[in-house]
């Protein structure tokens, strides 16, 4: 009886225990997505139970979560419609569009206050005239959130083409401030919208270094004012490109950078770092291989470089525990790895495919769901 008791606890402990050992640990916040279904798709990463908050506008085509992480801003499908979601309740605070029977206002970008009580736009108008569509010049416009109602337009000026993905809008963290993402980072005093300054990256920070170019960015851990990702940087003596990490300070104009080595050729890179800001990764993606680096942030060293199963498209995110990496995007299935992404652990199913750069991981503190 004895030897039969303890080979059941030698039984326990050897598919039990190690097992349980072995599991990273799950994160704690939840994962937001826009969806082609028409709504946004919330995963709680401990229990990875997939619900649904409802949109008026129908399916999203940017879901840009607020600097205090209260509320989602939704830009429907169609760039006309917007949305205001508050990330506790999961419920729709406000919907309203610019556009009326005679024109349509599309926006190329967007960016609320941080004080959610205006937001500006950049945007094109296309008006229907008796015989044809008449397109306007891209303007700035600023929308009252509360009043529904445009506070005033002002022309673009700057020496750029603004169009989706190549124009960004950030506040600077007292609101006083607009930054324009484009060929140079343009900074506009909101209460003129004249613009007070320009910062061109393609001019070396330092003597003896070369250009930067931006790459991929992820501000989800930085401090609002705050950039991290990476850069391309042109090696004049060795006359090859560098590919380095770097944080910008929009308020000193000023970069920090370390290098990782060569920049790969040929194909997209993408950044992700961690919420604890310890490691940081980077996704080389080519058709038919991608290629995952891992980044110790404090030592500034690749601690290694692992091929993962490649898809036409895809992108990667650390847990909110940094034990887990989460591949996704081009698909309706986020793939769970370890956080070296040496090994596939599960795969989370969702009701539709997620709509491209939606994709945004909010603490456990922000992301509550009302009981």
């Amino acid at each position: 009886m004895a030897s039969r008791l303890a080979s059941l606890l030698a039984l326990l402990v050897l598919t039990v225990g190690p097992a349980a050992a072995q599991a990273p640990p799950a994160g704690t916040g939840t994962i937001f997505m826009g969806s082609y279904s028409g709504h946004i798709t919330a995963v709680d990463e401990a229990t990875e139970k997939v619900t649904q908050i409802p949109l008026k506008t129908g399916g999203p085509f940017v879901v840009r979560l607020s600097p205090d992480r209260t509320r989602f801003y939704v830009q429907s499908a169609n760039q006309e419609h917007f949305e205001v979601v508050d990330v506790r309740k999961r419920q729709s605070l406000d919907s309203f569009t610019l556009s009326d029977a005679r024109k349509h206002v599309r926006a190329v970008a967007f960016e609320a206050d941080p004080q959610h009580k205006t937001m500006m736009l950049i945007a094109r108008t296309a008006t229907r005239l008796i015989d044809r569509w008449e397109i306007a010049n891209p303007e700035f416009i600023e929308y009252d959130l509360a009043e529904h109602k445009v506070l005033r337009t002002i022309p673009w000026s700057a020496d750029f083409e603004p169009s989706y993905y190549n124009a960004i809008l950030r506040y600077s963290p007292d609101g006083k401030f607009l930054y324009v993402f484009g060929h140079q980072i343009l900074v506009f005093e909101t209460a003129t919208m004249k613009q007070v300054d320009a910062w061109d990256l393609s001019i070396p920070i330092e003597s003896g270094m070369g250009r930067l170019d931006p790459g991929s960015f992820d501000e989800s851990t930085d401090r609002p004012g705050f950039v991290t990702g990476v850069f391309t940087m042109r090696d004049a003596l060795q006359k090859r490109d560098l590919l380095v990490v770097g944080q910008m300070n929009l308020t000193a104009k000023t970069i920090e950078t370390f290098p990782l080595g060569p920049a790969p050729v040929g194909g997209d890179v993408s950044f992700t770092i961690s919420p604890d800001r310890t490691r940081a990764h980077v996704l080389h993606e080519q058709i038919g291989r991608h290629e995952l680096w891992t980044i110790d942030m404090a030592t500034h060293r690749v601690l290694s470089w692992v091929p993962v199963p490649s898809r036409p498209r895809m992108q990667v995110r650390a847990s909110s525990s940094d034990q887990l990496l989460y591949f996704y995007e081009a698909g309706r299935l986020i793939e769970v790895y370890t956080a070296d992404a040496s090994k596939r652990l599960r795969t989370i199913a969702l009701d539709s495919d997620m709509m491209y750069g939606t994709f945004v991981i909010v603490p456990a503190s922000a992301a509550a769901a009302p009981r």
